[in-house]
């Protein structure tokens, strides 16, 4: 009987140190939040940089492009949609900035690394990474093909690999440059019939958690790493995906340009990780210490809708609709569909959520 009170008081013991230090955290989160409302962090120049983007043709690497356009930095666009890649170099030009293109398909690997030596021999080094193209298929995980969720991996996943492989030697030569992942909320905590997408995501936040690791183990105190994790965005990729009535006037989608210009800053300000909105570090501390994450808080079904592709020949679009309760956290894939390769379309690729 004395056993079992001693273990009983011990477990409560431990429920209530992990209690408080959730709090202690909660608290943090929230004094940092106010401190950088109030007390605007130092912002680095990077007029003359060079700042390669992916997904450029799509909505967030289009205002991707604008903002670091703004700042002065020239740019490598790189898309697989030839023309809309064009249209956001017309527009970032328009700024004064050198801006040169490529059409590179990111599931590729040696598409990356041909197009990563040609940008060296061409351009010169690429001072400023930001990987945001990505993919979602939008199927039932049973009702997916492989070939579809493959793409998801290698897009969203396997080519930050790629990408930083071909472009941190370069930066650690110089001790210099700045790796920017676009992820998710979705790459925080998981939901329903989103499989791919999410362990896509989680190993885009797991990726550059452990660069940044990596590089400060190696004294590369110049190199930073900046993890961007927004909640959808509305710029299509998640269309039909409708949020849950009691929380719509809570957090409703994210407004694109809101959702770039507030990456901008943490990147000036050399932050290495920002959650849009900020409640959304909420539901990541209560996965640290629930397990469930966000998943109780954000619920998504998953129904194929059939809708008309925006570019010529392509499949039509799979969209996210309620089946339940609504859920998609999109992290910054954009508002594109095309994408064929060998004669057979894969599916819809959209800038980054």
């Amino acid at each position: 009987m004395l056993l079992c009170c001693t273990r009983a008081c011990t477990r409560m013991m431990f429920f209530l140190l992990d209690l408080l230090w959730m709090l202690i955290e909660l608290s943090y989160s929230i004094l940092s939040a106010v401190l950088q409302t109030f007390l605007r962090p130092r912002l680095k120049c990077i007029d003359g940089e060079l700042c390669l983007i992916t997904g450029a043709g799509g909505a967030l690497g289009r205002l991707f492009a604008l903002e670091f356009a703004k700042e002065g930095a020239n740019l490598v666009l790189w898309d697989c949609n030839q023309a809309a890649n064009e249209q956001t170099a017309e527009l970032a030009r328009e700024k004064g900035v050198k801006v040169y293109t490529h059409t590179v398909d990111l599931s590729r690997r040696q598409d990356i690394y041909e197009a990563a030596e040609k940008v060296r021999l061409d351009v010169g080094d690429v001072t400023i990474l930001v990987n945001n193209a990505g993919v979602v298929a939008g199927r039932r995980l049973l009702e997916c093909p492989d070939e579809l969720l493959e793409r998801t991996l290698l897009v969203n996943c396997h080519a930050l690999f790629w990408m930083t492989k071909a472009f941190l030697p370069q930066m650690k030569a110089q001790n210099h440059g700045h790796i920017v992942t676009i992820a998710s909320a979705l790459g925080l905590f998981s939901t329903a019939c989103v499989e791919d997408y999410c362990a896509s995501k989680f190993g885009a936040v797991g990726f550059t958690e452990s660069l940044a690791h990596d590089l400060h183990a190696e004294n590369l105190n110049g190199i930073k790493t900046t993890l961007v994790c927004p909640y959808i965005v509305d710029t299509g990729m998640f269309e039909g995906c409708e949020i849950r009535k009691e929380l719509r006037g809570l957090i409703p989608p994210l407004d694109p340009l809101y959702t770039v210009k507030q990456s901008m800053n943490a990147i000036l300000a050399e932050q290495q990780m920002i959650c849009i909105p900020r409640l959304m570090y909420i539901p990541l501390l209560t996965r640290a210490r629930a397990g469930d994450g966000g998943s109780a808080l954000l619920e998504v079904g998953l129904e194929q809708a059939n809708q008309r592709g925006d570019v010529p020949g392509s499949l039509p679009q799979r969209g996210l609709q309620q089946v339940g309760e609504q859920r998609h956290v999109g992290g910054g894939d954009g508002v594109r569909v095309d994408l064929q390769e060998e004669g057979h379309h894969l599916e819809h690729v959209r800038d980054k959520l």
